[in-house]
């Protein structure tokens, strides 16, 4: 049972947080700042992809492709123009541990997607019908296209980011998330982005008992926040990021 008082200051969190000037400075700006969903789709599917390490750092990663990719990023990837940018470089470092070669292969397996799908909702159409569904059908996709680093190569782990990029996707009435996807993927079926400062978060307020970061502490959190939001349990990513911020 969540206590009320932590019910409520988890309703109070949400609701301050979940605004436009929740944009400024995370990677889910750059979504909004190209047009067509299959333009949104693709740029933030990169931006997730490389949403790990220092805040700084990865944003100066997604802000270069972002730069060299605008207005049309849907293009750039499924034409191959990328390659002129990200060469298929194997000793050449990209991002911390992933090289150019890792980044090339990750953007040429998504043209590969486009081209068979002709949009990511399109495969996700095709290929999942809930947020559980999703998560496997684009760690599979990936993996069977050899791609090693930056997309988890299975469920085993938290898969933090492919899930933050499914909350992007899927929840709708936000002014941070677009909800392209609504209509097909329910997002009451969506998993908590887990990292450890997530888990750190819902520790202290005794909604994990989780020593570690994995696809089953991650559900098993969600199954927890459903109580305070049943029918929008990722809304509480806000409340939680309220708290972090505001410890103190």
């Amino acid at each position: 049972m969540i206590k009320s008082q932590i019910k409520e200051e988890l309703l109070l969190r949400a609701k301050l947080y979940e605004t436009k000037d929740f944009l400024h400075g995370d990677p889910s700006w750059f979504m909004h700042q190209v047009e067509g969903n299959k333009n949104q789709e693709v740029m933030a599917f990169i931006a997730s992809a490389l949403s790990y390490g220092a805040r700084e750092q990865f944003m100066k990663k997604i802000s270069f492709i972002y730069e060299a990719a605008r207005p049309d990023v849907y293009s750039w990837v499924k034409s191959g123009e990328f390659s002129s940018l990200i060469p298929d470089k194997e000793k050449v470092s990209f991002y911390r541990m992933s090289s150019y070669h890792d980044m090339h292969l990750m953007l040429k397996a998504l043209k590969d997607m486009l081209l068979e799908y002709d949009s990511i909702g399109g495969f996700i159409k095709a290929s999942a019908k809930d947020g559980p569904s999703a998560i496997k059908a684009i760690t599979r996709f990936f993996s069977s296209k050899g791609v090693k680093t930056l997309i988890p190569k299975d469920t085993n782990s938290a898969c933090k980011r492919i899930c933050m990029f499914l909350r992007w996707m899927v929840r709708n009435d936000s002014e941070v998330d677009l909800g392209l996807w609504n209509s097909f993927i329910d997002k009451r079926s969506l998993i908590i982005p887990m990292d450890t400062h997530v888990l750190k978060e819902a520790t202290l307020l005794g909604l994990s008992k989780a020593k570690t970061a994995s696809m089953h502490s991650a559900i098993t959190l969600t199954k927890e926040l459903q109580k305070v939001f049943p029918e929008d349990p990722l809304k509480a990513d806000f409340s939680l990021f309220g708290y972090g911020v505001n410890k103190g």
